[in-house]
């Protein structure tokens, strides 16, 4: 009788059939274990999930209130389909450590670079850092400054010798940044047919002190023009725009005639001017621009003909004489604060002057950046632009000579 073969050992039988089987079975191993890498572009994969929150507002004196923080938060880890735990991208830059509170009141016409500056600089640093921005008018924000409750002051114009005065009382100093150009801009309803360019005699007869209850009508302004009465909006006494249209214009900060609908909200100003035909009034350029499809803007001739408000002639300075430099002032005993410092870099560099063209306004030349961040840098203290001594000329050579 034979011995029995193992049946292992046989090429018939089971055999062939184990062997597929195996390699049948590690295909498919291999290919379900594919599946679960992550897709590969040049060899760096990348993946994340990210939260937004939108900016919270706050409340500022005066009653117009608005407040900007930003913040974005990303969660540390997040669910796949499969039940595994699947690695989110965190914030590694140099935002990610900053923490801390950023005060701001001053300027309408400022604000709105402000706010676009707090709210990106927010969600750099994933909320950690919150910046509530005010609007109390450039003098009132130079009084809240000057007294401690706030760490920057935006400014649509120099800072007064009066205020100056103020914040010496109280032992504070402070550095002066300019920080973008503005055209205050004459703005009229879009059914004015006739007040499409004016000199600047012309304004000084409207806005002029002795014009109260007297120069009420166009007709008085220029001879042909209507003789329906003007309605006429414009910023109020502690706003920096009222300041430096009525230096500009009239020869005097603050001397104006008093029988105009005023306030600190350009967007009330706005709503009054489009509102009648024979609305008229002045703000900054950037609320011009966000409303030019129901105003017109006035052309202004200081004397070499009629120019209007535009990128090109606010910057260049032929737009005369109301292109104006806007400012923040930061205060030294902040400044060397890692958030507020991290912010006022932010704010003076490539991002915060996209910023400010973005919300309407004209960034200064890189120069001018360059020596208002080396200001801030060295921490050099007091003002260059207002006080009993300003100092006069373009923005650059001031700075350059102020360092």
């Amino acid at each position: 009788m034979s011995p029995k073969r193992p049946r292992y050992s046989s090429v018939k039988g089971w055999t062939i059939p184990l062997i597929l089987g195996a390699i049948a079975i590690s295909m498919v191993l291999i290919a379900c274990g594919s599946s679960d890498q992550p897709d590969q572009a040049g060899g760096a994969s990348s993946g994340s999930s990210a939260s937004s929150q939108q900016p919270a507002s706050g409340s500022s004196s005066g009653g117009a209130s608005t407040g900007s923080s930003a913040s974005s938060q990303q969660p540390a880890s997040g669910s796949s389909g499969g039940g595994e735990s699947m690695p989110v991208a965190m914030n590694t830059s140099k935002y990610a450590a900053l923490k801390g509170d950023i005060e701001i009141d001053g300027s309408s016409t400022v604000f709105p670079i402000t706010e676009a500056v707090a709210e990106e600089f927010g969600k750099l640093t994933e909320g950690n850092v919150r910046v509530t921005v005010g609007v109390s008018g450039t003098g009132g924000g130079f009084k809240k400054f000057c007294n401690g409750e706030t760490q920057i002051s935006d400014a649509s114009r120099p800072i007064k010798a009066s205020e100056v005065q103020l914040c010496e009382e109280a032992g504070l100093e402070y550095i002066e940044i300019p920080v973008a150009i503005d055209g205050l801009t004459v703005i009229v309803n879009k059914d004015n047919t006739w007040a499409q360019c004016m000199t600047v005699e012309e304004l000084n007869t409207m806005w002029a002190p002795e014009a109260e209850d007297v120069i009420t009508r166009w007709d008085q302004v220029r001879p042909g023009w209507p003789s329906d009465e003007m309605e006429m909006y414009a910023p109020g006494v502690d706003s920096g725009t009222f300041d430096y249209f009525t230096e500009t214009i009239g020869g005097e900060s603050g001397a104006s005639r008093g029988d105009f609908t005023a306030s600190e909200d350009d967007n009330l100003i706005i709503q009054g001017v489009s509102g009648g035909k024979n609305g008229v009034g002045y703000l900054g350029y950037s609320y011009y621009v966000e409303n030019a499809g129901k105003l017109n803007a006035v052309e202004i001739d200081g004397g070499a003909g009629c120019i209007a408000p535009t990128d090109v002639a606010i910057n260049n300075g032929t737009y005369a004489p109301l292109s104006r430099p806007l400012f923040i002032y930061v205060r030294k005993d902040a400044a060397g604060t890692p958030h507020i410092a991290e912010f006022v870099r932010y704010f003076l560099g490539k991002e915060g002057q996209a910023l400010a063209a973005e919300v309407g306004y004209i960034p200064y030349p890189q120069p001018v950046y360059d020596l208002a961040l080396a200001k801030f840098e060295n921490g050099t203290t007091g003002t260059a632009f207002g006080g009993e001594n300003p100092m006069h000329g373009p923005v650059e050579e001031v700075l350059a000579n102020s360092q």
